[in-house]
C-alpha cells in the first residue's frame, strides 16, 4: 500500500486559493477544502487554529507574494528600467498556484468588497505598490503621481481580464511601459 503523502500548510493555502477563485470565500470551509485533497477536518485542524486563522494565513501569503518576493524577484534586475520592465512582466504572468495564480488577485479583490480585514489587507498592497511604482517612474525623471496610478489601474485590470478570458497580457503591459517611458 502506497504511503499518503503528508500535507502541509502550503497545501492547503494552495488548495484554498483555488477554493478562492473558483467560488469565491464561501469555498473556504475546512470540510469542503479536505475533500478536495482527499483528507479529514482534522488534518486542516492540525495546520491551523480554525477558518479565520486560516484565512489569515492565506491573506499573509498572498501579501508576502504581492510585496517582497516582488521586489526581491526585481532586486536582480540593475536598471530602473530593467526593473520596470520586470515589474510589468511579473503583474502579467503571476500563476505560481502555490500563491494562487493568476486568479488570486481578482478573487481576493473581490473578497475585499466583504470582508473589512481583506479590505485593509488589499488597500495597504495598494499603497505600497503604488508608491513602489511612483519611486522606480521619479527615478526615471516621470514625477506625476497619476502616472503611477493609472499603471498600476490597468495592471489590476488587465490582471482581471487574464483570470476570465485565460490570455495572456504581458504584450499589452509591456506597451503600457513603452508608452510611459516615451514619456521621459
Amino acid at each position: 500500500m502506497a504511503q499518503k503523502k503528508t500535507l502541509t500548510p502550503e497545501d492547503w493555502l494552495r488548495v484554498g486559493f483555488e477554493a478562492l477563485i473558483e467560488e469565491g470565500p464561501g469555498g473556504l470551509r475546512a470540510e469542503a477544502l479536505a475533500r478536495e485533497l482527499k483528507t479529514t477536518k482534522g488534518s486542516f485542524y492540525w495546520h491551523f487554529d480554525d477558518v479565520p486563522s486560516y484565512q489569515s494565513a492565506m491573506l499573509r501569503s498572498w501579501e508576502e507574494n504581492a510585496i517582497n518576493d516582488v521586489v526581491e524577484r526585481m532586486s536582480s534586475e540593475p536598471t530602473t528600467v530593467g526593473r520596470l520592465r520586470k515589474l510589468a512582466q511579473i503583474a502579467a504572468t503571476t500563476d505560481d498556484p502555490a500563491k494562487g495564480g493568476i486568479g488570486a488577485e481578482p478573487a481576493i479583490r473581490a473578497w475585499a468588497r466583504s470582508d473589512k480585514r481583506v479590505a485593509e489587507t488589499v488597500a495597504k498592497v495598494d499603497h505600497q505598490r503604488i508608491d513602489y511604482l511612483a519611486w522606480l517612474l521619479q527615478d526615471l525623471g516621470i514625477t506625476n503621481p497619476d502616472v503611477a496610478r493609472f499603471v498600476y489601474a490597468a495592471s489590476i485590470g488587465m490582471e482581471d481580464l487574464s483570470s476570465r478570458d485565460g490570455k495572456s497580457n504581458a504584450d499589452a503591459l509591456g506597451s503600457l511601459i513603452d508608452l510611459v517611458l516615451a514619456l521621459r
